[in-house]
């Protein structure tokens, strides 16, 4: 049995942080030094950040609405599908150079990154879908469901991952998210 939310009670950590809170949906405060990266451009590998999520084979979507608290460069939050540390997707808002950018990472034994600018923004509604061996990713800005598609990516089929939010504070003190809507349906 594992932690009840958002309509089901197969929720599990990858890297519990110290601090959350599943009153009112769900708060999370990322820790320091936290991230999910591998080689690319840094030369280092980092599997920190935090995901909640549950276990899933097969096709899925995934939806999160969320609010953050940004503060410092790579403040991350949004959504994570995770197979292993060589093989995942994580999609939402970062917070890059003052600027918040939707954000997606592609992780194939190396992280592949992608941003569009997102101006200012509030709330923030992402999506991943997996069909066979691809993931779509979508996003919508406020109260906006997720329509605008952000990334098209191979992602291994029918084997089991461990989809849900995601924070990560690469270089900064922490911050909270807050998920006010998190739905994962199943085909």
């Amino acid at each position: 049995m594992g932690i009840s939310a958002f309509d089901r009670d197969d929720w599990q950590w990858l890297n519990e942080p110290a601090s959350w809170s599943d009153e009112g949906g769900l708060t999370i405060t990322a820790e320091p030094d936290t991230d999910f990266w591998r080689t690319t451009h840094y030369g280092y590998d980092r599997d920190t950040g935090h995901v909640l999520g549950v276990p899933l084979t097969g096709d899925f979507c995934l939806l999160a609405a969320f609010t953050a608290d940004y503060a410092a460069q790579y403040d991350q939050a949004g959504i994570a599908l995770r197979v292993d540390e060589r093989n995942w997707i994580k999609a939402g808002v970062e917070l890059v150079d003052d600027e918040f950018q939707i954000s997606t990472v592609v992780t194939r034994d190396f992280s592949d990154w992608s941003v569009v600018p997102a101006g200012p923004i509030t709330r923030v509604t992402i999506s991943a879908a997996r069909e066979g061996d691809a993931v779509t990713v979508r996003y919508g800005l406020g109260d906006d469901e997720p329509t605008t598609m952000l990334r098209l990516a191979y992602f291994p089929p029918e084997v089991p991952v461990l989809a849900g939010v995601m924070v990560a504070a690469p270089t900064g003190p922490g911050f909270a998210a807050r998920f006010d809507r998190v739905q994962v349906t199943t085909a």
